[in-house]
């Protein structure tokens, strides 16, 4: 029998502070329009990334402060920077599943579900300062901080055994204060300014149970008769005032007054949704609500992570997961940054997805190109840098980067914007193909990045050869010949190479040898040396097929004497 609410209570998860695009330099040419400002180039960072974490088995918990971003990993908690590049872990533990980081981000916990602790880590030196017993409450999973108490979930399955306890954390050896017993499983937990929240999980419907968090034990105010199923995450306010929830159903992230435990806001567009609630997250100031979506039953659009203004519900930003789905809690601001925890699988690989100014004001970039081009002919593309604010950007700088057919790319010479945003890229494309251009602006402490792509199809180079050599020869004597190409008075690429064959006809047959390629110069002239062997009408041919040029060859025929009796 499910047990009344008074006996319940909630295990909650932590309100914690928390690629794809990384652009390849392989050389290429670009002119910049004259007029405009002189611009520092932008670091090569990328706007978004993802970093692989490989498999953790359980967890996907993250938390950051401190300039660090940690990721509960079963086993250990990775270690990665303000950028998300990894930097180590702390290992040693036993199925760390919910972290809690304090304000100043100079102490993490973490709880311990197999080991039944709660371990103290100082984030400066990456090790355990202290472990917190709680044998009598196994299976910790979810952390929440608010001043020196800290709320523990716990709960090893679906038994009915789910509860809540408080540690005061200002003790030298803190003594677990039981909050609520008889839990269906482990429930979620956050806290903020004088309210705990504990919310169900594992059930339908579900409520959350409201607290006095300063009261020792924490004392019920009352409890939010949600209706909905399946609690995956929970956010509270900075000022407590109110908690974000995130049900599988209905498919939306609803916000909760803690005072009156109504209602007071949506944050989502319900039914239409593509995807179920999975993990919620405030920013530290309380003006921003994030939350991630995992993939809905047989929906055939994919998941994403979206923000919302706390106050009005408009949606200020969403982006496409790049891998997998969201981890179920796994989201965490750092600054104007939003970590996203990403899991391929039930159990596999997990992935930490920086979303790179997502807390900032747009910005919109546009790009603009000829539908059309010819291989090393310039060509023209013009954008615009635009900010959400109105105002003027200034001299701004860019990424251009040009993409070939092949997969490869070159990073353009740095091109900047003119004061009203405008900007002009000319380039000379090597290859022929399709051809797209990307421009990228990596954002600043005001706005958030952008990027702009165009294609340009590009057709192959007319080209023409020529080549001359002597009239005879002799069997065992070396021979010399020149030749030309000719495209039309533009430099030859680097790169550029001939294939060259030798075609003797003699009382034998007929053989045809592949000698070495030879490689023109800048202006288009070769030579190659050969020693026939053998006596009989030799051709030579000279051929250039590549991505660059339309196929074009030349032949000299020679008679070499001394190979036929």
């Amino acid at each position: 029998m499910r047990p009344s609410p008074p006996e319940r209570a909630h295990a909650a998860k932590p309100l914690v502070t928390r690629l794809t695009r990384q652009l390849v330099a392989l050389g290429g040419a670009l002119a910049v329009a004259a007029g405009f400002a002189a611009v520092q180039a932008p670091p090569a960072s990328a706007a978004n990334s993802t970093t692989y974490l490989g498999n953790v088995g359980r967890g996907g918990d993250v938390a950051a402060g401190g300039g660090k971003v940690f990721v509960a990993a079963d086993n250990r908690i990775i270690v990665a920077d303000a950028q998300g590049a990894l930097t180590g872990a702390i290992t040693g533990l036993s199925g760390a599943v919910g972290l809690a980081m304090t304000p100043d981000g100079t102490r993490l916990y973490a709880a311990l579900s197999d080991s039944n602790q709660v371990a103290e880590i100082d984030t400066a030196a990456l090790t355990v300062t202290r472990r917190i017993d709680l044998t009598a409450y196994p299976c910790p999973s979810s952390l929440a901080l608010s001043g020196s108490s800290l709320f523990v979930g716990h709960g090893c399955g679906k038994s009915w055994d789910g509860g809540a306890l408080s540690l005061d954390l200002s003790a030298t050896s803190p003594e677990p204060v039981r909050i609520t017993a008889n839990l269906n499983q482990a429930p979620l937990v956050t806290a903020a300014g004088n309210t705990l929240v504990v919310g169900e999980t594992g059930i339908s419907p579900a409520d959350l149970f409201v607290y006095d968090g300063t009261a020792s034990p924490a004392t019920l105010r009352g409890v939010i008769n949600s209706s909905s199923s399946y609690l995956r995450d929970l956010a509270i306010t900075p000022d407590g005032s109110m908690v974000v929830s995130a049900f599988e159903a209905p498919y939306i992230f609803d916000a909760w007054d803690t005072t009156s435990l109504t209602k007071a806001r949506t944050y989502g567009t319900g039914p239409t949704i593509e995807g179920h609630p999975v993990a919620v997250a405030i920013s530290s100031d309380g003006a921003h609500v994030a939350g991630a979506l995992g993939p809905a039953r047989f929906a055939q659009t994919g998941p994403d992570v979206a923000l919302y203004d706390a106050e009005t519900t408009t949606k200020t930003n969403s982006n496409d997961n790049p891998i997998g789905e969201v981890a179920p809690g796994g989201l965490a601001f750092a600054g104007t940054d939003l970590f996203v925890v990403l899991k391929e699988g039930y159990n596999g690989p997990r992935h930490l997805w920086r979303l790179h100014g997502a807390l900032l004001p747009a910005s919109t970039l546009t790009l603009t190109a000829p539908s059309q081009g010819t291989a090393l002919e310039p060509l023209t593309l013009t954008g615009q840098l635009t900010l959400s604010s109105g105002a003027p950007p200034g001299a701004q700088p860019l990424i251009v980067t040009r993409r070939h057919p092949d997969g490869t790319s070159a990073k353009l010479e740095d091109v900047g914007t003119a004061v009203d945003g405008t900007f002009s890229v000319t380039d000379a494309p090597t290859v022929g193909g399709t051809i797209r251009y990307d421009v990228l602006w990596d954002g600043d402490s005001n706005f958030r990045w952008n990027a702009a792509s165009v294609t340009v199809s590009v057709t192959k180079r007319q080209a023409s050869l020529t080549m001359s050599g002597p009239a005879t020869g002799v069997a065992g004597k070396q021979l010399q010949f020149n030749g030309a190409l000719d495209v039309d008075g533009k430099p030859v690429p680097a790169g550029t190479v001939f294939t060259v064959t030798r075609t003797v006809s003699g009382r034998d047959g007929t053989v045809t040898t592949t000698l070495p390629s030879v490689a023109p110069a800048g202006d288009g002239s070769f030579s190659f040396t050969d020693t026939p062997a053998e006596g009989g009408q030799h051709t030579y041919t000279v051929r250039l097929s590549d991505d660059t040029f339309l196929p074009a060859q030349a032949s000299h025929e020679i008679t070499v004497r001394g190979g036929q009796g």
